[in-house]
């Protein structure tokens, strides 16, 4: 018996999309709001979280004057197209205390930024894939390198040979307290 096209959609799966995410927080407890974060996006539509890198002390970029970050990188699994993981990455830093409206590179609760989306290149006035600042931050290329060794899309090579390239001379402090994954009944 041959379905018709609505069945056909009712029936499989969504398409899954492996997203890399940078994670960071340098106000408050920032192992916490990492973890809350890591949950809350555990918890979004059709997605997953499959991997968290080791979380790393670094240095302020641009604004030095504050507290020193807690950054890492989430893996997921998702079903959500580019603009819709964006708005729901927003309203997760909107929901653990960052305003809607901040100045660039000033202290924040919690900063999630999409690095990769499968092999994806989109640019346009409110995203841009590859991240492009990803090719810069040691803070990001290191983390991502404790998940996987994912090519960049545009560059065409492996996040590790990145490394050589990278402007960024900073040096990254792994913690040894570690984000957990969390089980979510779905």
């Amino acid at each position: 018996m041959q379905k018709h096209a609505s069945q056909r959609h009712e029936a499989e799966p969504a398409p899954r999309h492996t997203v890399y995410l940078g994670i960071g927080s340098n106000i408050g407890d920032r192992l916490k709001h990492l973890q809350e974060a890591v949950d809350l996006l555990n918890r979004l539509p059709n997605t997953e979280v499959t991997g968290i890198s080791g979380i790393y002390m670094t240095e302020p970029v641009g604004v030095t004057e504050q507290e020193r970050f807690y950054n890492g990188v989430v893996r997921l699994r998702t079903g959500l197209l580019p603009e819709n993981l964006r708005s729901h990455c927003k309203a997760i830093e909107h929901n653990l205390g960052r305003p809607e409206q901040y100045i660039r590179w000033s202290p924040r609760v919690i900063d999630l930024d999409i690095l990769l989306y499968d092999d994806l290149v989109l640019q346009n006035s409110v995203l841009c894939i590859p991240h492009k600042e990803l090719i810069n931050r040691m803070f990001v290329l290191i983390p991502l390198l404790d998940l996987a060794d994912p090519e960049h899309p545009l560059l065409h090579c492996p996040a590790s040979s990145l490394l050589d390239t990278c402007p960024d001379r900073s040096v990254l402090i792994r913690l040894r307290e570690r984000i957990k994954m969390s089980t979510v009944s779905r």
